[in-house]
């Protein structure tokens, strides 16, 4: 494909108000290469809505209210991935609930945040804080024991029966972390050259080969994803160290199985497991991108990682059927537009206020040569960070709370970019 390169002055391209030259290339801005992202003013209440009923072909939603300082992204996530990508390493953090440090906004500047507030969570919540020093995730059942009592027949209820039949994840569970005061624990983590995933499972859409179903109405649902993540599997498998080829997809979630109504609506006869929860969470992830000099075919030497949110592959993640469309929320953190583009970009779609910045993250493009990134969102300050990590960045059981708020304070100004979303 033919690039078609456009150079123009962008007056939106500079959040100080400066002039600032972007390039279009192919029907996409590009600005300047940099490694750091911001999104500031995040916080934005807002409805979507979500899916209630997908039996007899028919898809049936419910209009719903969200709220909160990273909102609606401020409840579980899953992450998706797509070839051509060697994922490296993955690890999922939370922070202990007497976290005050929040994140410094350049080497000149420090903000102190608020200890982090948990609200009081119903039956079947997850619930994400430190108990006794220990940063532990479950899902909330201390309203009272659980019950065995049948629910009434509804599809919903029918969909989670489905569900807490499934097996068990075999990658099995790492004990929680003691993270103690002033650091994050790590509460899950996948390393390739080990072959290991610990309170992690990976998914991909190919429901009705070993998992999960497949419908002419609604195709194929979530599957647990084979170790080369081209196939399905009847039972969870860690993913191997591979490089996935171009449009192979997998994503990540929780090994911790929707059971009852904790996951709300998911797709009768699909595998369905939590998303990845708290409002103040840490993603550190290693990966290169190395091109596949394909040029034609469906979203070819075209490697994507972003995130989702947790309820919309759990009903259709490709189609109307899911909350998607009205906004509910996804994060790309690292996308490349079109066939073969060095650059990838960021844009984060949350109902009416989604945007995105012109400058953009290099593509490691050598396999040898991984790229290491943080994603933090930071509920105190109501903004997500995307930073470049140094390559010797090791992703520890914990991390410090000033690791967390240094992350990219000493980059130079022209490295780092903030992008502030329309109230």
């Amino acid at each position: 494909m033919k690039n078609i390169l456009t150079t123009a002055v962008l007056v939106a391209a500079s959040a100080s108000g400066a002039l600032a030259e972007a390039n279009l290339i192919n029907g996409n801005w590009y600005g300047k290469p940099v490694d750091k992202i911001v999104y500031t003013g995040w916080g934005q209440s807002g409805t979507y809505n979500k899916v209630t009923d997908m039996t007899n072909g028919q898809c049936k939603f419910e209009k719903v209210n969200y709220d909160g300082n990273l909102a609606p992204l401020n409840g579980e996530v899953s992450w998706h991935f797509r070839g051509p990508m060697h994922l490296k390493q993955f690890a999922f953090y939370t922070p202990g609930s007497t976290t005050k440090r929040s994140l410094r906004q350049s080497q000149h500047q420090r903000k102190h945040g608020h200890a982090h507030g948990h609200q009081e969570r119903a039956v079947g919540d997850i619930v994400t804080a430190t108990i006794n020093g220990d940063v532990v995730t479950w899902v909330n059942t201390f309203g009272g024991p659980p019950t065995d009592s049948p629910a009434a027949a509804t599809p919903a209820a029918e969909a989670a029966k489905v569900a807490s039949q499934a097996p068990k994840p075999s990658p099995t569970s790492a004990p929680k972390v003691n993270a103690g005061a002033g650091n994050w624990g790590r509460q899950a983590y996948y390393n390739a050259v080990k072959g290991t995933a610990d309170s992690l499972v990976f998914f991909n859409n190919m429901g009705g080969q070993g998992s999960g179903v497949f419908d002419n109405n609604f195709g194929n649902s979530l599957s647990y994803a084979a170790s080369d993540a081209g196939s399905g599997s009847s039972s969870p498998q860690v993913l191997g160290d591979i490089l996935l080829g171009d449009n192979v997809e997998f994503s990540i979630y929780t090994d911790k199985p929707c059971e009852g109504n904790s996951c709300g609506y998911y797709r009768p006869g699909s595998v369905a497991h939590h998303g990845f929860g708290g409002e103040s969470k840490l993603f550190l992830l290693e990966f290169s991108a190395p091109s596949s000099n394909l040029k034609t075919g469906f979203n070819a030497d075209m490697p994507a990682a972003w995130m989702l949110n947790a309820a919309i592959a759990r009903t259709q993640q490709y189609g109307k059927c899911s909350c998607w469309d009205s906004g509910c929320g996804e994060w790309d953190i690292f996308e490349v537009l079109d066939a073969g583009n060095t650059r990838m970009k960021s844009t984060l779609h949350i109902g009416p206020n989604s945007g995105g910045e012109s400058d953009y993250f290099e593509r490691p493009l050598n396999k040898e040569e991984t790229l290491k990134a943080a994603v933090i969102f930071d509920n105190a300050n109501k903004s997500g960070h995307i930073v470049k990590l140094p390559s010797d960045t090791k992703f520890d059981a914990t991390i410090s709370d000033q690791f967390i708020a240094d992350l990219g304070s000493n980059l130079a100004p022209e490295l780092t970019k903030v992008f502030k979303l329309a109230s």
